[in-house]
């Protein structure tokens, strides 16, 4: 059975796992609990993930604004009809204008249908995104974990993630992807939850050091 994440998802994953760690529980305490973050499924929020990739927060919101200016949501069809100089406009780079492209036509032309994806399993599910131009792993786990609300994800190779368990464990290293992933196993079933504390304990923090 495909799992999601319910309403009330977040706090049942945040009670589970703070009886399994002691520091999860102590974290909990200390930055309070992450607000439960979604997307609508389908092109629009997979196009706005690698949109987001390697550029600022506010960069990625600029950009995500403009391409709503041309669609909100954005389409396979729509995109598809945009100009090269409706990229720059919008601020897409070349490459990340290529890889919208591939992944319209690859929807258009039925070779991946996202209602299908969102019925598999995660790994599954994992599988077939990675076969779109411009779609690692990485990509297609945070797809699963916003826009299907899947449970159980835990994106290993995220340094957000890899500095949040480093400060809720205080070790004196940044794990690498093996020891995060291996870390991570003590937070099934509810590693999507796990992974949004990460990011709230390294974000918090920043937010707190930003008021000094």
């Amino acid at each position: 059975m495909v799992l999601k994440i319910t309403k009330s998802g977040m706090a049942e994953g945040i009670a589970a796992l703070s009886a399994l760690d002691p520091d999860f529980a102590r974290a909990v305490e200390v930055y309070g609990v992450p607000k439960p973050r979604s997307r609508p499924p389908g092109y629009d929020s997979l196009l706005k993930i690698i949109v987001a990739q390697q550029v600022s927060t506010a960069s990625a919101r600029a950009i995500q604004g403009r391409l709503n200016s041309f669609a909100d949501p954005m389409t396979p069809e729509v995109f598809l009809s945009l100009s090269d100089d409706d990229h720059r406009t919008i601020g897409l780079s070349r490459q990340k204008g290529n890889y919208g492209r591939a992944i319209a036509e690859a929807i258009v032309d039925g070779h991946v249908s996202l209602r299908g994806v969102a019925r598999m399993e995660d790994e599954a599910a994992i599988e077939k995104l990675v076969t779109l131009k411009g779609v690692g792993r990485w990509t297609a786990e945070i797809y699963l974990m916003f826009a299907l609300r899947r449970p159980d994800l835990w994106p290993a190779d995220d340094l957000g993630i890899m500095m949040g368990y480093q400060q809720l464990k205080n070790l004196p290293e940044r794990p690498n992807r093996k020891q995060l992933w291996d870390a991570g196993e003590v937070y099934r079933p509810w590693r999507s939850v796990a992974a949004q504390m990460m990011w709230h304990i390294v974000n918090t923090g920043r937010a707190e050091k930003a008021k000094m």
